[in-house]
């Protein structure tokens, strides 16, 4: 069984504008730490010790006025913030940038928040600018692809000295939500949009380098629900929902895949692990009931199917994964009070997760 829900002992203050999810990063002590837009910024919970199972009580990273978040961490488990910034004038105009800033250690303050500008000088078209999506590629230069004003794909990318590139425009056009965006072990990046058409793949022809053409491929799905994994040496497999119902999984030199699930609106979080002996991928989301859904299946392998199972917890959007220090998974979600919530893999065979703790 996949666990039972535990009665909430704390919660989470209001959320400010639209940002909205929940994170789980390890740092390079083995301590996770979760994060939950709350009052004033992204209230952060972290494990007392290395696997837990205590968490330490939540401080504040202070986010003013973002709108949408990624978090991604490079090999040294520095937690990158990049996040969709928008502020209102005394005189009601309002102006949208890509803001960036770093955590350097588990627990420890982050740096100041760094304006990445915007793609565009027209404020109106700036004003229609998406949500921005990072990785951190082999190199460690981080990579943040965002939607622009105009609808195509616009990418920014750190040089190896800590400075910035200028904005590189990936062309593209009537592109949907934001991106899945995904490191190689290659050394490369790739991604894949939704757009109303179909769907747009790019992928850098080498690493560091520029990108190749883009490609337009005939696939539906359903606008904000990708998300991307490497499931083979330089090789990604796409996830989304099928606007027709269920999952799909994808790589470019393939078909697409029915996994069957029935996922609610939202996105998926998707991660490798070891069951029983096997590499294994673990899916993750809010099903159509409104709880935590999860499928596991043999990773590459999805000619044999998926296992899903319904966790009976209600959860708030996107549900997200990650290893403990000592190698089990640990899942967390934003329950329907607005609380955290996490459970942790158990002993035993396949996959079983012990009670919800709410944060």
């Amino acid at each position: 069984m996949l666990g039972q829900d535990a009665r909430a002992t704390s919660k989470v203050a209001p959320e400010t504008k639209a940002l909205r999810g929940i994170w789980l990063t390890r740092g390079k002590d083995g301590r996770l730490t979760a994060y939950v837009p709350g009052d004033g910024g992204l209230r952060r919970w972290t494990e007392s010790r290395p696997g837990g199972p205590g968490w330490d009580a939540p401080d504040v990273v202070p986010a003013p006025d973002l709108t949408h978040l990624s978090v991604t961490q490079n090999a040294d488990a520095y937690v990158h913030f990049v996040g969709r910034r928008e502020r209102t004038a005394a005189d009601g105009a309002v102006t949208v940038d890509i803001v960036h800033a770093i955590q350097y250690q588990t627990g420890r303050p982050a740096s100041a928040w760094h304006s990445l500008g915007t793609p565009h000088k027209e404020a109106d078209v700036g004003r229609r600018l998406g949500a921005p999506v990072a990785v951190v590629s082999e190199s460690g230069e981080v990579h943040i692809a965002v939607r622009n004003g105009r609808g195509g794909m616009m990418m920014r990318r750190e040089r190896p000295d800590g400075k910035w590139r200028g904005w590189e425009d990936l062309r593209g056009k009537h592109i949907q939500e934001e991106p899945a965006v995904v490191a190689l072990g290659s050394g490369c990046v790739a991604l894949l949009a939704a757009t109303t058409e179909g769907s747009l793949h790019w992928q850098q022809v080498e690493t560091g380098g520029g990108w190749g053409e883009v490609q337009a491929l005939r696939l539906a799905m359903v606008p904000g629900s990708l998300t991307a994994l490497e499931t083979a040496p330089g090789r990604a497999t796409y996830y989304w929902t099928d606007p027709a119902g269920g999952v799909v999984a994808y790589r470019t030199d393939g078909w697409p895949m029915a996994l069957g699930g029935a996922p609610g609106a939202g996105g998926h979080a998707v991660i490798r692990t070891v069951l029983d002996g096997f590499d294994c991928t673990v899916l993750a989301h809010r099903g159509l009931e409104g709880a935590a859904v999860v499928g596991v299946g043999v990773t590459e392998n999805e000619a044999n199917g998926l296992w899903w199972s319904d966790t009976g917890v209600p959860c708030q959007g996107t549900p997200a994964m990650a290893h403990d220090a000592q190698g089990r998974l640990v899942m967390a979600v934003v329950g329907t009070d607005g609380a955290p919530r996490v459970a942790r893999q158990t002993d035993g065979p396949g996959l079983s997760f012990d009670v919800w703790r709410a944060l």
